[in-house]
Formats: structure tokens, C-alpha cells, sequence
């Protein structure tokens, strides 16, 4: 999780990924950087996120994110 936070954190500073629960609803994280996170998690976590997965409640926190990882690993 500590990775991640360091991925999210170099792409929009400023943010308490700990504990935001609305990156997505509050536009902490626009198109842009959600292109971009994804890539950094794919290259990182050597997964492929499918566009089916590239929905706002996997990507409203860092704990979405990490259980969308976790569970992406298990299924390759």
C-alpha cells in the first residue's frame, strides 16, 4: 500500500490518500491522472487494469485501489 501511496501522492500531492474516500466525487482526480495511475499501477504491480475496472469505486480511495490490485494479482 505504501507504493501505491507514493504512486498517488507523485501524481496529485497534496492529498491525504490515508484517508480521502472521494478522490473520484470531489475531483481530486481528474482523467488525466486516472490515465496515468493506472499505467504506474499496471507497471508497478506487473497487472493489466481492464477498462471495466477503470470505474469510480475502485478509484475513490487508496483502499479501493489497493483491493482492486490485491484482487487483480490473484486472478493472473
Amino acid at each position: 500500500m505504501e507504493t501505491l501511496i507514493e504512486i498517488l501522492e507523485d501524481i496529485q500531492p497534496g492529498i491525504d490518500y490515508e484517508t480521502c474516500t472521494d478522490l473520484i466525487d470531489a475531483h481530486h482526480l481528474d482523467s488525466l491522472s486516472i490515465i496515468s495511475l493506472v499505467a504506474e499501477i499496471e507497471d508497478e504491480f506487473d497487472i493489466t487494469v481492464p477498462a471495466v475496472e477503470i470505474i469510480p469505486s475502485n478509484f475513490n480511495s487508496a483502499e479501493a485501489m489497493w483491493k482492486m490490485i490485491k484482487r487483480l494479482e490473484e486472478e493472473d
